[in-house]
């Protein structure tokens, strides 16, 4: 003969499997409403709009074909609390590549991997290494590499003061075989064109 409490062991096993059970059966299906969409949901109201994220306009820097110095270009990235968030999406921006008639800073073959920033204002922004095997060579198309990456952190986000250029998380003597990349660079705005 079973004790009450072996049974009422029992009982609470056979009744957590059942909630356990039905939890899982049913949880891909439920939809949680905000109470304001509840009214819209059972009205069929279908012109109810996503709330707009907010975003932050930023300026990008991309090569001019007739002198090789580096043109402006405006985009906005969405803004966050988060600094590094914000230089993340600059950089995959830069990646995208211009929308004009300017020519590509970075190879569109590059990865952007992590980017830190130290509290004295370096940032080290970590590429794949398509950045140096995709590149074009050349000590100018190097600079507007480096520099479309460097000037545009440093006009965008006040805070970061210099740059280092990182490849596969590692430093590298060079870019693609003319700039070193084994320090880091301080902007240079005079790589921009002036009109």
């Amino acid at each position: 003969m079973k004790s009450p409490k072996t049974a009422l062991v029992i009982a609470l096993a056979i009744l957590l499997a059942a909630l356990v059970f039905i939890f899982f059966r049913s949880g891909a299906r439920e939809v949680i409403l905000k109470s304001g969409d509840a009214a819209a949901a059972s009205a069929g109201d279908k012109t109810t709009q996503p709330e707009a994220k907010p975003t932050k306009k930023v300026t990008l820097f991309f090569v001019r074909p007739s002198d090789g110095l580096l043109a402006p270009e405006e985009r906005e990235i969405a803004a966050s609390d988060s600094l590094i968030q914000e230089t993340e999406e600059f950089i995959a921006e830069i990646i995208k590549g211009p929308t004009g008639e300017l020519g590509a800073a970075l190879p569109a073959e590059t990865k952007l991997g992590r980017i830190y920033i130290t509290r004295n204002g370096t940032a080290y922004v970590d590429f794949s290494r398509e950045l140096a095997d995709k590149h074009p060579s050349g000590t100018t198309a190097e600079l507007s590499t480096i520099y479309a990456v460097v000037d545009g952190l440093a006009y965008n986000f006040k805070s970061i003061k210099k740059v280092f250029l990182l490849v596969d998380g590692e430093e590298r003597e060079t870019l693609a075989g003319h700039i070193g990349l084994d320090r880091a660079f301080l902007p240079d705005y005079s790589r921009i064109a002036k009109n």
